[in-house]
């Protein structure tokens, strides 16, 4: 696909001084937005994970809006009609990488006439991974992600109060102490040396986890598992740029976030949940 570079406020989440989209969502986007039809647009391999998996979990789980696929033709002849919504990957930056790493993010955003695809209202945006990292890293996934997404379009309009703050902090205030009734899915390859094992996980973390697959995680998502919240971590995956990390943890069957955050890299062994995060949500 025509990767469409998007310059975004990533989910007002970070607070940092960006070359950022000059429209920022207001509560009438949101409602606006519960009236468009929604295009997915597709990447331009057909055989992408994306792709594959994106349709299945549209059928399965899109409820807020009718929804199409379009192609890159199609993005470009309706982006500037206001009856649509685009959920669509797109890459961001940050003045503040010097690395200049560029990330994947899913993207729901609002046409708006006149208005250039960085400039459109950003309803809410998940980063997926580095764009050198292969789709199949996160496309499992992305069931739990739209999950999501649509929740927090539901959250903006009945507490639009909200919109204009960081709802990162609003997710892990509400969600954090819910962690000890949800069993924690942790897969090896994305656990620090000093916590790869059961026993020095539970040295640090007094409630339910696993070490899984990703088959296992994604097993949780298509059945739906309200009991099991998972890791969702987006890092360089051993490429050699050092930038952010980033540490979520999802619900499989809820439609919640229960951590969020983030790290700057200084060394290789810094893409990975580390001993510092499981002390942060003990």
């Amino acid at each position: 696909m025509k990767r469409i570079f998007l310059l975004i406020v990533v989910f007002a989440a970070v607070n940092l001084s960006l070359k950022s989209q000059e429209h920022v969502p207001e509560q009438g986007d949101y409602q606006n937005f519960m009236k468009s039809k929604t295009l997915v647009l597709l990447e331009k391999n057909p055989m992408s994970d994306f792709n594959m998996a994106i349709r299945k979990v549209m059928e399965n789980s899109w409820t807020l809006t009718d929804y199409q696929f379009i192609n890159d033709a199609e993005f470009e002849a309706y982006r500037n009609n206001p009856s649509y919504s685009f959920l669509m990957i797109t890459k961001a930056s940050f003045d503040r990488d010097r690395t200049k790493a560029r990330y994947n993010f899913l993207s729901l955003l609002m046409a708006e006439r006149a208005a250039k695809v960085r400039d459109m209202p950003d309803l809410c945006s998940l980063p997926l991974a580095y764009e050198q990292v292969e789709d199949d890293s996160f496309s499992y996934k992305l069931e739990a992600f739209i999950r999501f997404m649509q929740n927090h379009v539901q959250l903006m309009l009945n507490d639009p109060s909200l919109i204009n703050n960081n709802p990162f902090k609003y997710y892990n205030k509400q969600k954090k102490d819910d962690l000890e009734n949800k069993v924690l899915y942790l897969t090896k390859e994305d656990l620090a040396n000093e916590i790869d094992t059961e026993r020095e996980i539970r040295d640090i973390y007094p409630h339910p986890f696993k070490i899984v697959t990703r088959e296992e995680v994604a097993q949780a998502i298509a059945d739906k598992r309200e009991d099991v919240v998972f890791l969702h971590k987006v890092g360089p995956e051993k490429t050699r740029i050092r930038a952010r990390v980033y540490k979520m943890l999802v619900g499989a069957g809820d439609p919640h976030f229960y951590y969020f955050d983030y790290t700057m890299m200084k060394v290789a062994q810094d893409d990975a949940f580390q001993e510092k995060d499981l002390k942060k949500i003990r």
